[in-house]
């Protein structure tokens, strides 16, 4: 039976698997080595519960990637919305940052995990987009939705492909100048529809 994510309660038991999750990371555990049973322990809840509000451990990490990026986005962009180039460079350097620091974290054994992550990142990204983008289409009511969900679903792989690429040899530029010719790249696309 589905869980109704708006109920305060299912969010408080959410956010209790998520901290307890994050705090085995910090007992230096991997990814890998941490179970569901590990999880619900922890957390001082049964393995009914955490499966009661997550079909599996890849949809659990699913959703604790999304969340973690979700809040270093939230740090910087407070409304969690983009008005402007501005806000969309703020969110291109997230994304490297962010990407960056994941990077570190990970151990060999989690590699399996990785393209899991990459496609929650890129669909944060994608709703940030769209919802701007539709935002954007309202007042200019000139551009098919359809062009508009082609546009965020485009730039969404763009930043964060460019953003994968560039986590895995960071030598090379740095992450402000990956952030402005990404910036300059996006915006070119973006110009018909904005």
């Amino acid at each position: 039976m589905p869980v109704n994510l708006d109920d305060p309660r299912v969010k408080r038991t959410r956010q209790l698997l998520l901290q307890s999750f994050m705090d085995l990371l910090e007992q230096k555990k991997s990814i890998y080595s941490i179970s569901v049973q590990d999880i619900a322990s922890h957390a001082t809840v049964n393995r009914a519960t955490f499966y009661a509000h997550f079909q599996d451990k890849y949809a659990f990490l699913e959703c604790w990637m999304s969340d973690k990026f979700r809040k270093i986005v939230e740090m910087r962009l407070p409304d969690y919305t983009l008005t402007g180039t501005g806000d969309l460079r703020t969110l291109i350097q997230v994304t490297f940052e962010f990407l960056a620091r994941l990077r570190k974290y990970m151990t060999p054994g989690d590699v399996q995990f990785e393209p899991m992550f990459e496609v929650a990142i890129q669909k944060e990204i994608e709703r940030l987009l769209l919802r701007w983008l539709r935002e954007k289409e309202r007042v200019q009511a000139s551009v098919a939705e359809e062009m508009i969900e082609t546009t965020a679903e485009v730039i969404s792989w763009g930043i964060f492909g460019s953003a994968v690429q560039w986590s895995r040899n960071p030598g090379q530029r740095t992450a402000e100048a990956m952030t402005r010719d990404v910036l300059a790249v996006a915006t070119t696309v973006l110009e018909p529809v904005i």
